[in-house]
Formats: C-alpha cells, sequence, structure tokens
C-alpha cells in the first residue's frame, strides 16, 4: 500500500471494473493508501499465472482486485487484513466473487490457505519494523512469486532505509531459497519480485 495510493486514481482511465469498484469504495471509506495502479498493473500480470494467490494488507480490496482482475477463471484468492472495518469493507467489493475470501486477522492468517503461486506481503511478512517475515519455504510453492511492495527505489548497494542498511530488503535479496529482483514502477517506488527455487537448485530445508 502506499500512501497517497488511492488518490493517485484521480482522473484515471481504462482500470479494470473490479478496481474502479474497491477505488470508489475506498473513497467513500476515507482510506488512502491503497495499491497504487504501477503497482496495481504488474499484479494484474503475474495473477494470470498463478491457480493459488495470497495477499497480506487487504485494505479496501484495491490491490486485491487488480489480482482478481487479473487471475484465470477458478483461480483461489485470499487476502488477509488485521482492520476488523477495513476487512469487511474489502468483503463486500468481491460478495460476488465466490472464489475470493477476505479474512480478518494478523497477516499469519495467511498460512491457512498455503502454498501459494503468488504471494503478495503488503501488511504483514515483509520483515519491516523488526517483525518476522513470511516463510517461502511454508508458503510458496517451488517456482512461486513472492512480492514485496512499497519501496523507495535502491540507489546504492546494498540499499539502506535512511542511514542505515535496509535488512528487511536484504533478508529476501540473501533468502538461499530464493532468487529476487528488484523493479522500478515509477521514480519514487519500486517492488522486490522473489521466486521460489526448486529443490535441488539450492540447499532447501524444506526438503
Amino acid at each position: 500500500m502506499s500512501v497517497d495510493g488511492t488518490a493517485a486514481y484521480d482522473g484515471l482511465a481504462g482500470v479494470p471494473p473490479l478496481v474502479g469498484r474497491a477505488v470508489e469504495v475506498a473513497r467513500e471509506a476515507g482510506f488512502g493508501p491503497s495499491c497504487r495502479p504501477e503497482q496495481g498493473r504488474l499484479l494484474h500480470a503475474l495473477a494470470g499465472g498463478a491457480e493459488v494467490i495470497g495477499e497480506t494488507g487487504t485494505g479496501c480490496g484495491v490491490g486485491l482486485a487488480w489480482l482478481v482482475s487479473g487471475a484465470r477463471p477458478g483461480t483461489r484468492v485470499v487476502s488477509v487484513e488485521r482492520d476488523a472495518r477495513w476487512a469487511a469493507t474489502a468483503a463486500q467489493v468481491f460478495v460476488d466473487h465466490p472464489w475470493v475470501t477476505v479474512v480478518h486477522g494478523d497477516w499469519r492468517e495467511i498460512h491457512r490457505e498455503g502454498p501459494y503461486d503468488l504471494l503478495v506481503l503488503d501488511g504483514g511478512g515483509q520483515g519491516k519494523h523488526g517483525e518476522p517475515a513470511a516463510d517461502p519455504y511454508l508458503l510458496l510453492r517451488p517456482g512461486g512469486t513472492l512480492v514485496v511492495d512499497d519501496l523507495t527505489p535502491a540507489r546504492h548497494w546494498p540499499p539502506r532505509f535512511g542511514e542505515d542498511v535496509d535488512r528487511a530488503r536484504m533478508h529476501w535479496f540473501d533468502h538461499p531459497g530464493l532468487d529476487a529482483a528488484e523493479l522500478r514502477l515509477a521514480p519514487g517506488l519500486a517492488t522486490l519480485v522473489a521466486t521460489r527455487r526448486f529443490p535441488g537448485a539450492t540447499e532447501d530445508r524444506s526438503g
């Protein structure tokens, strides 16, 4: 989620109808930090290759709407939101999509439907601010894709957060079970995309 994500849709045409609906709901609810369009388009493209999709941090469902709009028929999608109000609001956006589940709870509730072909970490599990990072060995199928969004593009190596090394970002770059890359989506916006390696490509503790 981005602080000004909902406002980024002002005057923007050509978004999928479900995304437009979620944006309108976010505006009416006064929810600002929605998934930005640049990130949404990436999620839309990635969703087409997945059979099971997970997301942490539903908000009012804008990012989830991009995922659902890009997914193939029959794709199972689950999103977890820790705020009861936003979870209930988002659930109404997808009331006509029975294959989409919005769960109210801590981000760890995402484990209940895994493992995933595509996992988007937007509201927990990124390893930021000292919180534990999600375990791709448990949550991703081999070959599955992990996305960590709303990053400031790295301008140094190793990437920095303020004056210090960005430990949360380096966790994913250095993870032995992942191949990770940072994609710049806008001048001030980047996302990290990683693929879980297949067993045998590295020492995989999942066996």
